[in-house]
């Protein structure tokens, strides 16, 4: 009994380290074009200013965090990318919105595409063999009291 016990006490613990992430909505609409984020405008662009297609969504999240690719916040995968005619890409591009109107989406910065990083693996990495090897001397003491 006390193994089962034991068992469940450190399962659910575990359990609830690896679930407890947080998780926040974002602050702000983006997309991401080759490694640079713009912000979606109100703005429409007329089809006529539209030059060559330069990429789609290749991924969608409405959880903030940091992901790679043709990222977007706002609009689902597949969604285009355009150039506009005598604009230069690091100043705007357009995206192709739902009732085929062409957004204006300006030029932001840089997109920091996050690795994974020590310090936020760290307690999983050192919980997780921590919490194993007390349920061991748990279950290991649990076993040796028995007749």
């Amino acid at each position: 009994m006390k193994y089962l016990l034991s068992s469940f006490f450190t399962l659910l613990l575990i359990g609830s380290l690896i679930t407890g992430i947080a998780n926040a909505d974002w602050a702000f609409r983006v997309v991401v074009y080759d490694g640079n984020s713009y912000i979606p405008s109100d703005i429409q662009v007329d089809s006529k200013q539209i030059g060559a297609k330069i990429g789609k969504v290749t991924y969608y999240s409405d959880v903030e965090g940091t992901y790679s690719g043709n990222f977007s916040n706002t609009y689902p995968k597949g969604t285009e990318y355009f150039s506009i005619n005598n604009v230069d890409v690091m100043d705007a591009i357009a995206v192709k919105a739902d009732n085929n109107k062409f957004i204006v989406a300006n030029f932001e910065g840089r997109y920091a595409v996050k690795k994974y990083s020590w310090r936020e693996l760290s307690p999983y990495i050192l919980v997780v063999p921590l919490l194993a090897l007390i349920a061991y001397f748990i279950n290991k003491k649990a076993y040796h009291r028995q007749p």
